[in-house]
C-alpha cells in the first residue's frame, strides 16, 4: 500500500457524519472587505521521512526520524500552492509518542493533516485565520477519536495543521496578488511584528547529557546562546541532581565566554525543561544551585518548566532571576493569556508548529501585554526555517538582547541529510540562509524576498 492510500485508509476510519463538516460559515474576517473568496477545488497530501543523525532525546523519550508533510491546495481559478509541515509527535503529545510506535504516532498525525484537507475540498474561504478557527475543533475532535485519548493536547492538532495552514496562506496571497510577508499579515496583527531586525540569533539545541566538548565547540564557533534541555530521566530527585550536575559542568565549560550581543557581555543560558518539573519547589532548588555556583545571572530563560495543568503562579521565580517562558502549554492565544496571568513573562512562538494563523494571535496577546517573544524550532526543514525567521526578524527585541531577534534552529544539528534538504530551498544560496558566528544577517533582501517562502520548490512540487 503506498503512502497516499495508507493515509486515506486511516483518515476514513470514522464516517464523515460523525464530524459535522465541511461547513465553514460565519466568523469575523481580519483581512478586510476586499479579500477574495477562494473556492478550493482540489487537495492532495504526501510526506517524506527524514532520518536523524542520532536519537534526539527530550521529555524522557527520543525520536529517530521526522516526517516532512506536504499539502497541495488548488483553487477553481487554477492556482495551486504547496504548504510544508514538520511533524513532532514527541513534542506535541508525549503520551501519543509513548503509546505507539514512532511511525505509528506519525501516521496518526498525518491522517489528521489529510483529513483537514478533505474537509476543505469544495469549500470556500477568504481568511486563513478564520479558516483555522473553523477547522481546528473538528480536526482536534477527530484526533481524540483516532488516538482514543480524550485528553489529547491541542498542540498535536495544530502541528498536524501547519502544512494546511501554510498552503492556505500562500493560496490566499496568490489569489490576492500578494508576494511579500508584510503585506500578507492583517493590519490588526502587524504591531506585534513591526520590528525589522538586521540580525537574528541562531540558537542551537542540545539534548540533556550533551558532551561538554560539543557545547564548548559550539561556543568556540561563535554561538552565544544555546537551548539546553534539562529534566533528565529518572524520578524528581534523580532528575534534579542530574540537572544540577549538568548545569555545573556547563558553567565551568563556557561560563567565562564573552559575547558582544548581551548587555553584560556574558553568554546567556536558555534551559528548556519540557514540563518535566512537577513542582515549583523543585525548580527553585535548581535555581538556588545556580546561584550557589555563580550561574544564576546568566540564566536568561527557563522554558516550559511545568506541565500544562500546573497552575502555580511563577512570579517568585521571575523575581528570583530568569524569565519563565511558555511554549507548548500556550496552545492558543487564550492559553497564552492564561500563562501571562500566571506570571510567565515571555512566550516561545512556533509558526512552524502551531500554524502561522495561531502564532499571529498569540503574538498579538503577548504584544498587548508587553511580553517579549522569540521563535523556537521544531527541528524543521530549511524552508520552514525561513517561515520562522519571517516572524523572528519582526519581533521586538528582548530587553536583555536589544540588538537582534531570537530564533532556535537545530535541524542542521540533527538531520542526516541536511545538506541535501538545503538543496530543496528555492533561495538556497542567499546569504540570509546561513548563520555566521551564531547570527543570521537579515538584510533588506531578506525582507524584500520574504525568506523565499513565496517561491516554488522543485523538489516538493515534484512530489505531486
Amino acid at each position: 500500500m503506498n503512502r497516499r492510500s495508507f493515509s486515506r485508509k486511516i483518515a476514513m476510519a470514522l464516517p464523515l457524519s460523525q464530524l459535522n463538516y465541511p461547513l465553514f460559515a460565519g466568523g469575523a474576517s481580519s483581512m478586510g472587505r476586499n479579500s477574495k473568496s477562494i473556492l478550493v477545488k482540489r487537495v492532495v497530501s504526501d510526506f517524506e521521512r527524514e532520518p536523524l543523525i542520532r536519537p534526539f532525546g527530550f521529555k524522557g523519550n527520543a525520536m529517530t526520524n521526522v516526517w516532512q508533510t506536504v499539502a497541495l491546495m488548488e483553487s477553481d481559478s487554477g492556482k495551486s500552492k504547496i504548504g510544508l509541515g514538520t511533524q513532532n509527535v514527541l513534542w506535541s503529545d508525549a503520551k501519543v509518542f509513548a503509546g505507539h510506535s514512532e511511525n505509528g504516532g506519525n501516521a496518526i498525525m498525518y491522517a489528521m493533516t489529510d483529513r483537514a484537507l478533505q474537509m476543505m475540498e469544495g469549500t470556500s474561504f477568504s481568511d486563513p485565520i478564520v479558516l483555522l478557527e473553523k477547522i481546528l475543533p473538528e480536526v482536534y475532535g477527530y484526533g481524540k477519536q483516532i488516538t482514543r485519548n480524550p485528553d489529547l493536547r491541542k498542540t498535536f492538532a495544530l502541528n498536524a495543521l501547519v502544512p494546511v495552514d501554510n498552503a492556505a496562506w500562500l493560496l490566499y496571497a496568490a489569489e490576492n496578488g500578494i508576494s511579500q510577508f508584510d503585506k500578507m499579515i492583517p493590519d490588526i496583527y502587524r504591531p506585534a511584528l513591526s520590528a525589522r531586525q538586521k540580525k537574528v540569533a541562531s540558537i542551537p539545541a542540545l539534548g540533556y547529557g550533551t558532551a561538554m566538548s560539543e557545547i564548548k565547540a559550539l561556543a568556540d564557533q561563535g554561538f552565544f546562546i544555546m537551548k539546553i534541555k534539562i529534566g533528565a530521566p529518572g524520578n524528581q530527585k534523580e532528575m534534579l541532581e542530574k540537572d544540577k550536575e549538568f548545569l555545573t559542568a556547563i558553567h565551568k565549560t563556557i561560563g567565562h565566554y564573552q559575547t558582544p550581543h548581551t548587555v553584560d557581555g556574558k553568554i546567556p543560558y536558555y534551559f528548556d525543561a519540557n514540563g518535566r518539573y512537577e513542582k515549583k519547589e523543585t525548580l527553585l532548588r535548581f535555581l538556588e544551585h545556580a546561584k550557589k555556583i555563580g550561574a544564576l545571572e546568566q540564566i536568561a530563560v527557563v522554558e516550559e518548566p511545568f506541565g500544562e495543568h500546573n497552575n502555580e503562579h511563577v512570579g517568585d521565580i521571575t523575581d528570583f532571576g530568569p524569565r519563565v517562558a511558555a511554549d507548548e502549554s500556550a496552545h492558543t492565544d487564550e492559553d497564552a493569556l492564561t500563562r501571562i496571568k500566571q506570571g510567565y513573562n515571555c512566550i516561545a512562538l512556533k509558526a512552524i508548529a502551531k500554524t502561522l494563523s495561531m502564532t499571529l494571535k498569540i503574538a498579538k496577546v503577548a504584544d498587548d501585554h508587553n511580553i517579549p517573544c522569540f521563535c523556537a524550532d521544531l527541528t524543521v526543514n530549511p524552508i520552514l526555517v525561513e517561515w520562522n525567521k519571517c516572524v523572528a526578524a519582526r519581533l521586538k527585541p528582548f530587553p536583555e538582547l536589544p540588538d537582534l531577534g531570537l530564533q532556535e534552529t537545530n535541524g542542521w544539528q540533527n538531520y542526516r541529510n541536511w545538506d541535501k534538504m538545503k538543496e530543496y530551498h528555492p533561495k538556497k544560496n542567499a546569504k540570509w540562509t546561513k548563520s555566521v558566528k551564531g547570527v543570521y544577517r537579515t538584510d533588506d533582501s531578506f525582507f524584500r524576498e520574504s525568506g523565499g517562502i513565496f517561491l516554488r520548490s522543485e523538489h516538493y512540487e515534484g512530489m505531486f
